[in-house]
């Protein structure tokens, strides 16, 4: 079973998956659920970058507690049985793996204590001190569960993508998209731009839209990978003083283009694409016109869950003490089996 909260704050996905390897993985999404954060819940872990270290560590113990409550409640609501383990994530506070630190809190332990089940945490840390971003994690799911596409594309808090390059897979992050498009929503009273009907009735700021498209980031070579830091000192500050709607046109515009330049450079031809972002038609509707790929949308089950799922697959891995974490992917010094067993 694999728990993973946004980084968007758009709520705390569960996903209950079996996994079987014979010739290759298989797995089978059994049950699945997003849980939305009370406000409450958002609030704090909205404003967790900003608390002494003794608010962070109560926070840490007392938000393990709420995830290992909520996942005792989605086995109970669904009569589950025979669960081998919980993977759980936890939220990004903190990522600079520059600084050889990342932290996801949600103390696993509170987990284990909450359901009496084993659990498998904190899947980022031991990557960045390996020398790593720490992330992308995802693509080793999507090497050994997605193959048959020639890359997968997450739209999510942020955009990344994994695909095989050189006889390996590489991946990274592309851009934000959720965690800056459900910040401008919030200033029309929504917490997400549905449909992205929003951006759609803005028009493009062309010089808003060369600045973003000229931040070092993008140039920068991969591995690489972002954090709400990033955000915050290199995007939120150019987005001030510019019309909502036109903001969010012109960001959404900008995603599109960083995407689309992605796949074209690599000559994609079929793009798994998942994760919330998905269901923004306006955003999708720019990135296939801006490549001669095929954009694959599969069900709603693997949009919103994939995430989740390959999490609960990286706890399985884990506890088998096979790789669950690919250098190629993050940086790191070598492949390596990754997260805390409580």
């Amino acid at each position: 079973m694999g728990s993973c909260p946004g980084t968007s704050l758009d709520g705390l996905d569960i996903c209950f998956a079996a996994f079987e390897k014979k010739e290759r993985w298989n797995f089978q999404i059994l049950q699945a659920e997003t849980l939305p954060y009370p406000q409450k819940w958002e609030e704090k872990l909205r404003n967790s970058i900003h608390l002494s270290p003794e608010e962070l560590l109560k926070l840490h113990s007392e938000y393990g507690f709420y995830l290992g409550q909520k996942v005792q409640e989605f086995i109970t609501k669904n009569d589950l049985e025979n669960i081998d383990l919980i993977a759980s994530h936890g939220h990004t506070v903190f990522h600079q793996p520059h600084k050889k630190f990342t932290l996801q809190i949600g103390d696993g332990r509170a987990v284990k204590i909450a359901t009496g089940l084993p659990v498998v945490y904190d899947f980022r840390s031991q990557d960045v001190l390996m020398g790593g971003n720490g992330a992308p994690l995802v693509p080793i799911g999507d090497e050994l569960l997605f193959s048959g596409y020639d890359a997968c594309l997450n739209l999510g808090g942020f955009s990344n993508i994994s695909l095989r390059q050189n006889n390996q897979r590489i991946a990274f992050d592309i851009a934000p998209v959720n965690i800056v498009l459900n910040r401008l929503a919030q200033k029309f009273n929504k917490s997400f731009d549905e449909n992205g009907d929003l951006a759609r009735k803005g028009n493009i700021n062309e010089d808003l839209l060369e600045k973003l498209n000229t931040l070092k980031f993008y140039s920068q070579p991969h591995p690489k990978s972002l954090g709400i830091e990033w955000c915050t000192e290199s995007i939120f500050p150019l987005l001030e003083n510019i019309e909502t709607g036109n903001v969010m046109a012109t960001f959404t515009e900008h995603i599109a283009l960083q995407i689309s330049d992605v796949i074209n450079k690599n000559n994609l031809q079929n793009v798994l694409c998942t994760g919330g972002g998905t269901y923004n038609t306006f955003l999708t509707e720019k990135i296939k016109e801006k490549t001669g790929s095929k954009i694959m949308i599969p069900e709603n089950e693997i949009i919103n869950y994939k995430e989740a799922l390959i999490f609960a697959f990286m706890g399985v891995l884990r506890m088998n003490n096979e790789i669950n974490v690919l250098s190629s992917a993050t940086g790191s010094s070598k492949d390596h089996s990754s997260g805390i067993v409580a």
